[in-house]
């Protein structure tokens, strides 16, 4: 089992401590207000959450989740992640991020442009398709005929075995889409994105096997 360290405590983040927890593994928890803010979802996950700064959630992880909004990126603890896998959540939203010229004109990825400011980090683009409920509502033992299976893109392969042995430690297969420069295909809007678990107003969700996610990442359009 790993130690989990998060980069914000949002609607993902704590679900994605929850399905940790319930996996074995042990997470710490870190957002932009300080860790006395998490008090209450660390008593409520349990003996294995514990709170902590970004700096140190980041320095105790065997592996980091970054769940923050991009105009976040620059304050990321690049030292503390370097040579860990990172798991990046994170979508673009010119509404709340601000306009970003490279992300705009799409001459990089939203992960590419995080890359930037942790460029030893060992980065993987996972658990930015799906809606927090769907993802706590559609985890299933391995095996199960309706198991859901999400995409995942990174440049390491050690990286992507790592996170891919998390995210099935979790309730979910895998679908490896390929490269950072190409998670372009399960970005904001893409068919991918939250289309194939269901609409918001199904709180529950709908398991999307991996033909599904397949058929909707070659839908894509740059």
């Amino acid at each position: 089992m790993k130690t989990v360290g998060f980069i914000g405590s949002g609607s993902i983040g704590r679900t994605l401590a929850r399905l940790a927890v319930g996996a074995g593994h042990h997470v710490v928890l870190s957002n932009s207000r300080g860790p006395e803010t998490l008090v209450d979802t660390v008593a409520e996950l349990g003996p294995r959450a514990f709170a902590a700064t970004s700096e140190e959630a980041a320095a105790v992880g065997d592996m980091v989740v970054i769940t923050v909004p991009v105009s976040a990126f620059p304050l990321m603890p690049a030292a503390r992640l370097a040579g860990k896998a990172v798991i990046d959540t994170c979508n673009y939203g010119p509404e709340r991020d601000g306009h970003i010229p490279e992300l705009d004109s799409k001459s990089l990825t939203s992960s590419e442009l995080l890359l930037r400011h942790i460029p030893d980090a060992l980065l993987v683009k996972a658990f930015n398709t799906i809606f927090f409920k769907h993802l706590l509502s559609l985890a299933r033992p391995a095996g199960a005929a309706d198991r859901s299976s999400l995409p995942i893109a990174g440049d390491s392969a050690p990286a992507k075995a790592t996170v891919t042995a998390f995210i099935e430690s979790i309730g979910y297969n895998v679908v490896d889409t390929g490269t950072l420069a190409g998670s372009w295909r399960q970005a904001t809007g893409t068919p991918v994105w939250g289309t194939p678990y269901g609409p918001y107003s199904n709180e529950k969700g709908r398991p999307a096997g991996e033909d599904a996610i397949r058929a909707a990442l070659a839908a894509a359009t740059p």
